[in-house]
């Protein structure tokens, strides 16, 4: 074990000195490479691929300029990030938000090609986007800025080379721009994004599923304790797609979710956020762009409690609940958070973002037993449902809801299974961290291994 400490240290020396200025994917990279030691240790053959497979294949970085309302002429820098093809096409995500650059691009494609290999199904990992912001953007600038941005991203992507989908700020509108723009630049009408309108080759469940999955890896978590999501009372933050829909299904299993949040502050229900409620969250961010401030207005039961950046903690994780489902951004939950999440004697912790939770915090719920399902395993039911997305347009079908969840559902049963069973077959049953990470990393290494040195 102490040459594979050694090795894996030397490999991150050379990731730090490399790109000494990208602080998320040096994050990301450790926290893979510090838990897969155990497999290393056992299969040093698997040690030859690490130099590479924290390295991408590809990195694109372009210019994207844009016209807005008043005319006047701006340019954003647009990314895409193909990561690792040992399995199949590049897939992942889009983001459009200020705070994008290559570092963080590159966490998010990392843990992108484990997420993918453990959804069962032949997708690479990628992740690209860009620093514009669609926040008060009128439809016309958002389309201007789509169309501009698939314009250059048209000339690396393709069905069968890289499938992108939607992530923070990239909607079903934003792929609707950017689908028809390549279509027009291409001339082709093939599943090029997924996360596309029913009418023209999405599916069913799309907008569900990473909500969805969560819920259902939460589920397989809690059998293995002996217990269930009925009667549990739920923390979760965030108030887009992946919030909405967690609350949903919990919703629908009995429990009671109480918070939800945006980046202006969060509220906490003691009711339970119902159907109704959650009816006016969905319409209040998806249709109005609102605030969840105006949740506590429209409900007397609810106390809106703003962002307060003097203290050292998120007020939200200190609200006590047997689940907690961080679905809101990256390193959401801190070490202080953690302990707070632990004194209120949490079941699980589990990831709707990608990941909310920082070092700090991981080792907490590690040293507390907590149950905690880590976003590349927990969260992979949005990619799961992009790749029967990418099925059905290969086909040109489409299947019901019924079909679609019920493939949901079991591919995240499976996904659970073998983190599970990887975390029983090396010492450790329920360490989810490192059963994830060694199952989605011994796929994706066997491939490599097999295509010889590319």
């Amino acid at each position: 074990m102490a040459n594979v400490d050694a090795f894996v240290a030397d490999v991150l020396a050379k990731l730090v000195a490399r790109d000494p200025n990208q602080p998320e994917f040096k994050q990301a990279a450790e926290e893979v490479l510090d838990s897969i030691k155990p497999c290393l240790a056992k299969h040093p053959k698997y040690l030859s691929v690490l130099e590479r497979i924290i390295e991408p294949e590809r990195l694109i970085q372009f210019r994207v300029p844009w016209i807005d309302d008043q005319g006047v002429l701006h340019t954003n820098r647009g990314f895409r990030v193909q990561f690792s093809s040992a399995i199949g096409p590049y897939k992942g995500g889009l983001r459009f938000h200020p705070t994008v650059n290559q570092s963080i691009l590159k966490f998010l494609g990392f843990e992108q090609i484990f997420k993918n290999a453990l959804t069962t199904l032949p997708m690479g990992g990628g992740k690209g986007g860009s620093d514009f912001d669609p926040k008060g953007k009128s439809d016309r600038e958002v389309m201007a800025f789509c169309q501009s941005f698939m314009q250059e991203l048209s000339k690396h992507i393709g069905a069968d080379t890289d499938v992108p989908a939607g992530d923070i700020g990239v909607g079903g509108r934003e792929i609707g721009y950017m689908f028809g723009q390549y279509k027009k630049s291409r001339n082709e009408f093939v599943g090029v994004l997924t996360g596309k309108g029913l009418e023209w080759g999405g599916s069913l469940i799309r907008p569900e599923a990473t909500g969805y999955g969560a819920v259902y890896f939460c589920e397989e978590m809690l059998k293995v304790k002996g217990q269930k999501i009925a009667g549990k009372t739920a923390v979760v933050s965030g108030s887009g797609n992946v919030c909405q829909y967690t609350i949903e299904k919990l919703n629908q299993l009995g429990a009671k979710v109480v918070t939800c949040s945006d980046s202006s502050g969060f509220i906490y229900d003691a009711d339970g956020i119902s159907e109704e409620k959650l009816a006016f969250i969905m319409d209040l961010k998806n249709n109005k762009r609102g605030r969840i401030s105006e949740y506590a207005k429209a409900f007397p039961s609810a106390v809106f409690t703003p962002v307060d950046k003097s203290k050292d903690y998120n007020p939200i994780w200190a609200v006590k609940a047997d689940l907690y489902f961080p679905s809101a951004t990256q390193n959401e939950i801190n070490e202080k958070d953690a302990k707070n999440i632990a004194a209120n004697k949490a079941l699980t912790v589990v990831e709707g973002a990608n990941m909310p939770s920082t070092p700090e915090a991981i080792k907490v719920y590690m040293d507390n037993g907590i149950g905690y399902g880590l976003g590349k395993a927990a969260n992979a039911g949005g990619v799961a449902c992009s790749g029967l997305e990418m099925s059905q347009n290969s086909v040109r079908c489409a299947w019901t809801r019924e079909e679609v969840d019920a493939k949901l559902h079991a591919i995240m049963i499976e996904i659970h299974r073998n983190a599970y069973d990887t975390s029983v077959e090396y010492g450790q049953p329920g360490n989810y961290v490192l059963g994830a990470n060694i199952a989605g990393f011994t796929k994706v290494a066997e491939s490599m291994i097999s295509q010889g040195v590319v």
